[in-house]
């Protein structure tokens, strides 16, 4: 089981470039973080022979570079100037059910129609069953599939109409592209809750959840696209040097709610995200848990055994930068040590279900600097703790390799509540802080370091208003238990696949 949150995936589209499916496939490589399940792209095209547009799809188990592997892909099958992609990240429930692979492509009556989605519709369960009454046959357990239920069966008379007609009537975290013979549309939610920008290469115009995605096509990026707008890109886009906007309305009482993870563990640091750069805003992160819990004075006389500072790579490496760099600012000696080597070429460390070979799976992930911690007082940063038995397995690793003490930082508060939003959180009776009512001691004991503590509530808040004084509001419902949009028609992880 996994012992980290999970988002669950990344999309990337593209319009108005002879070699789209390309630049998708490049952008869904950058994205890889964000869902190694499976990964979909569909381009869009007016096929000569069959006098007609078409939507050409492949999709498959695996990473990005498995999936699209055959070349002949992009000259012989996804053809045309437009395309979206998605990598997915499931619940382990339906990891291996190949109809909730996206993105998913139809054709009704006013054409073609494929769709990309990040997130979690909180009102699911209500759209599902109005749609089941009305004779609905869902081929997927995804809530995506209701966006394309509810569009064909929407009454209005135009595509993009019956477009904004469904969009009016879902509720939740999501992120969307959606495809037509004509347009690429990506819609934002009203809150926000995750991120959507909007690059440029050239004379095309390109979206994705993160901006790294940009990079690997030397696009640029142009600007985030704002909670509640649906940016339509067509040939009127080109001849205006702009796309046009539509804007949803929030509930009443909400506002805006960045998931304020995307900081903290999912984003690339490379990314930027919510109007500011990820590497930044981890390392004020840092800095406000060296305010908090900085490295008291140890009785070291010799400068090579002054404390070290170790990150868990790699979501934790620029906080646990920021946290050493500001306890020496603040006068406490220490160094910041490279005491963890990550191998990147590897699956996830949670598919063995057996004890021991969860532990082999951490042991291949992550592999100790011996030299570094043998004999050191350590300071080990992470940015968050789930269940803690990957926690338990590293701090066993680090044990081995002889260090005089480890202390265990967490760059983010404790994890006490699921979340509803599109991270795939453990069931509360799974969550150690909550588990054990926030007892840090006994959790350091279960994990076998000698002290653990939280970056609070207040401080990361800090850190992040610091880092992006001209940010938004953050969702922090996983850590305090304040929703900020109604969840009550939701269901539950076991009940339902979402993504």
């Amino acid at each position: 089981m996994p012992d980290k949150p999970h988002d669950y995936c990344g999309i990337f589209g593209m319009y108005n470039h002879p070699e789209a499916a390309v630049h998708t496939y490049y952008g869904l490589h950058a994205l890889q973080h964000r869902g190694q399940e499976s990964a979909g792209i569909v381009t869009s095209w007016f096929d000569p022979v069959k006098s007609l547009p078409v939507m050409p799809q492949h999709k498959g188990f695996g990473l990005v570079l498995s999936v699209f592997e055959n070349q002949k892909l992009f000259t012989e099958k996804l053809l045309g100037h437009a395309a979206i992609g998605h990598n997915r990240y499931s619940t382990s429930g339906s990891a291996d059910n190949a109809t909730n692979i996206q993105p998913f492509r139809v054709h009704y009556k006013n054409g073609n129609l494929a769709i990309a989605h990040n997130g979690n519709l909180t009102n699911s369960a209500d759209l599902r069953n109005k749609l089941e009454e009305q004779g609905v046959i869902f081929q997927s357990s995804s809530d995506t599939e209701l966006i394309l239920h509810l569009i064909s069966h929407s009454k209005k008379a135009t595509q993009l109409e019956q477009i904004m007609d469904a969009l009016h009537q879902i509720e939740g975290a999501y992120c969307l592209l959606l495809l037509t013979d004509d347009k690429l549309i990506a819609v934002r939610d009203p809150n926000g809750f995750r991120p959507l920008a909007l690059g440029r290469k050239e004379d095309s115009w390109i979206v994705a959840s993160e901006t790294c995605a940009f990079d690997i096509n030397n696009a640029t990026y142009i600007r985030d696209i704002e909670p509640g707008e649906v940016v339509i890109i067509d040939r009127q886009t080109l001849e205006n040097n702009e796309p046009r906007s539509l804007f949803l309305n929030r509930k009443k009482g909400t506002g805006i709610s960045q998931c304020i993870f995307e900081y903290i563990y999912f984003s690339r640091p490379d990314s930027r995200i919510f109007g500011e750069n990820t590497d930044k805003v981890r390392r004020k992160i840092g800095k406000y848990l060296a305010r908090e819990f900085p490295i008291p004075e140890l009785s070291q006389t010799e400068t090579d055994k002054y404390p070290i500072v170790i990150s868990v790579p790699d979501s934790s490496n620029t906080a646990a930068l920021g946290y050493a760099h500001e306890n020496q600012k603040l006068g406490h000696s220490c160094k910041f040590e490279i005491g963890l080597i990550r191998n990147h070429y590897i699956g996830r460390t949670f598919i063995s279900p057996g004890q021991t070979q969860r532990e082999q799976k951490v042991r291949t992930k992550f592999n100790t600097v011996k030299g570094v911690l043998n004999g050191r007082v350590v300071f080990l940063v992470d940015d968050s703790i789930v269940r803690g038995t990957t926690s338990a397995h590293l701090v066993k690793m680090i044990r081995e390799a002889g260090p005089k003490e480890i202390h265990f930082l967490v760059s983010s508060p404790p994890v006490v509540h699921p979340c509803y939003y599109g991270m795939d959180f453990p069931s509360p009776e799974e969550l150690i802080a909550n588990v054990y009512n926030h007892d840090y001691d006994k959790i350091a004991s279960l994990i076998g370091v000698d002290s653990l503590n939280y970056l609070s509530p207040e401080g990361l808040i800090k850190a992040v208003d610091e880092a992006n004084p001209g940010g938004h509001g953050y969702c922090t419902a996983c850590f305090t238990g304040k929703y900020p949009v109604p969840v009550s028609s939701y269901e539950g992880k076991e009940a339902n696949d979402y993504y």
